[in-house]
């Protein structure tokens, strides 16, 4: 049985493709769902992928990844920089983290450059666009494989 990989996406990220496209680009959410569910697949992974504007669902999804997902990818959006309460929901979940964000958080305003997942997750990728959440899913199919 393939391992389940939780890919949860913060406030804003159902607007992707249309919100500041010169920042985050035009693929939508949609497209990105299907480029990794399509790597999972490919990589013999399993994906449940989420999207809320509201930080008490994603606390909700990420208690409800426990024991059942092998990792979790995020992007928490603005609330990677203000959620202490999913930065404590990600530390009871037992597996791996890993944060992406589209565009550098670091060239960018400064309240952007601290994020309180950072704190809880094996690795952060920022700055490759949509593709991060690929490069995410590889790393996941690496820090999951027994």
């Amino acid at each position: 049985m393939p391992k389940l990989i939780t890919l949860l996406n913060g406030p804003n990220l159902n607007l992707l493709g249309l919100r500041q496209p010169e920042i985050y680009g035009r693929e939508t959410l949609a497209d990105v769902v299907a480029a990794t569910g399509a790597l999972a697949a490919d990589l013999g992974l399993a994906l449940e992928a989420m999207q809320s504007n509201h930080e008490g669902q994603l606390v909700d999804w990420i208690h409800a990844a426990r024991g059942r997902s092998a990792g979790i990818v995020i992007n928490p959006g603005a609330y990677s920089h203000t959620s202490i309460a999913i930065l404590d929901a990600l530390q009871a979940f037992e597996g791996p983290v890993l944060e992406v964000h589209i565009s550098n958080i670091h060239r960018r305003e400064a309240f952007r450059h601290h994020s309180y997942v950072s704190a809880r997750a094996e690795g952060v990728i920022a700055g490759f666009g949509t593709e991060g959440y690929l490069l995410a899913l590889r790393r996941m199919a690496t820090l999951t494989r027994g």
